[in-house]
C-alpha cells in the first residue's frame, strides 16, 4: 500500500512538473524562430531530465569515464527510462521506437528535443532513421541507439541489429558502448507491460538503483568487429552487475 502511495505521488508530481514547463515552452515557441526553439528545447530537456531523476528517486552508480568524443552510443535496453538515465549524464540524441512519439507529455518532450523515432517493422522508416543518424553523426552529435531493438530482462543481451554499426563504419564514427541495468529485475519494461502500472511498480520504491558503465570508444572499419566487441563488453558488465547485487543479498 505504501509503495502504491509513493508511486502515485511521484506520478502526479512528475506529470504536473513536466506539464507546467512543457506548456510554457509551447506558448513561448510561437515567439521564437526555429533555431532558438531547438536550442531552448535541448535546455528544457536537460532540465526536465535532471529534476525528474530526483523526483523519481533514481540512484545511478557510474563506472568508467564519460566519453569525450562524439559518436554512436550503443547500449543494452531494459526500459523506456534507459535514455533518460543516459542523457542525464551525457549530451546525446536517442533513437526511440515510433510508439513513444504518441505518448502524452513524454512523446512531446521527445519530439522537441531531437529524439529520432523509428518504426522497426517498416523498412522505409528504418532507412529514413539511418539517414538521420548519418547526418547527426556527420555534424558531430552523439546518437544513442539500442541495437537489440527491444527491451528484455535476460542476464545478457539478445542479438544486436547490424545496421547502425554499418552506418558507423561508413562515416568513420566512434562506437561508444554503454551497459545499463536495474537492481530490481521487475524494473524492466517488457512483454505486455503498460506505462502507468509499470511506473507505479518501478518508482513506488524509495529508490530505484541503476548501474551504468561508459566504455572507451571503439574505432574500426569492420562492422562485425564493432558489433561483436560492443556486445561482449556489455554482456560481461551486465553479468558483473548481477553478481555484485546478488552478493549484497
Amino acid at each position: 500500500m505504501l509503495s502504491l502511495l509513493v508511486g502515485l505521488t511521484r506520478l502526479i508530481v512528475f506529470v504536473l512538473f513536466v506539464s507546467f514547463f512543457s506548456l510554457i515552452f509551447y506558448f513561448m515557441s510561437f515567439f521564437r524562430n526555429e533555431e532558438i526553439n531547438s536550442k531552448k528545447a535541448l535546455e528544457l530537456r536537460d532540465f526536465l531530465i535532471k529534476v525528474s531523476n530526483y523526483i523519481l528517486g533514481i540512484h545511478t552508480i557510474i563506472y568508467g569515464e564519460k566519453p569525450k568524443v562524439q559518436g554512436l552510443i550503443v547500449a543494452n535496453h531494459r526500459s523506456y527510462f534507459d535514455p533518460i538515465v543516459i542523457v542525464n549524464h551525457i549530451h546525446a540524441f536517442p533513437v526511440g521506437k515510433k510508439e513513444v512519439e504518441s505518448w502524452p507529455l513524454i512523446g512531446y518532450i521527445c519530439k522537441i528535443s531531437g529524439v529520432l523515432f523509428v518504426n522497426r517493422k517498416c523498412s522505409i522508416s528504418r532507412q529514413e532513421t539511418a539517414e538521420k543518424i548519418r547526418q547527426a553523426l556527420a555534424k558531430g552529435y552523439s546518437i544513442i541507439n539500442f541495437p537489440e531493438g527491444t527491451t528484455d530482462d535476460l542476464p545478457t543481451t539478445v542479438d544486436f541489429n547490424y545496421g547502425s554499426f554499418v552506418m558507423a563504419t561508413k562515416i568513420k564514427a566512434a562506437v561508444i558502448p554503454i551497459a545499463i541495468d536495474y537492481k530490481e529485475k521487475t524494473d524492466a519494461f517488457i512483454l505486455d507491460d503498460t506505462f502507468i502500472p509499470h511506473f507505479l511498480k518501478c518508482f513506488g520504491k524509495p529508490t530505484t538503483e541503476i548501474k551504468m558503465t561508459f566504455f572507451p570508444p571503439i574505432y574500426s572499419e569492420d562492422a562485425s568487429y564493432l558489433l561483436n566487441t560492443s556486445k561482449s563488453m556489455i554482456d560481461k558488465e551486465l553479468l558483473r552487475y548481477r553478481k555484485d547485487w546478488n552478493d549484497e543479498n
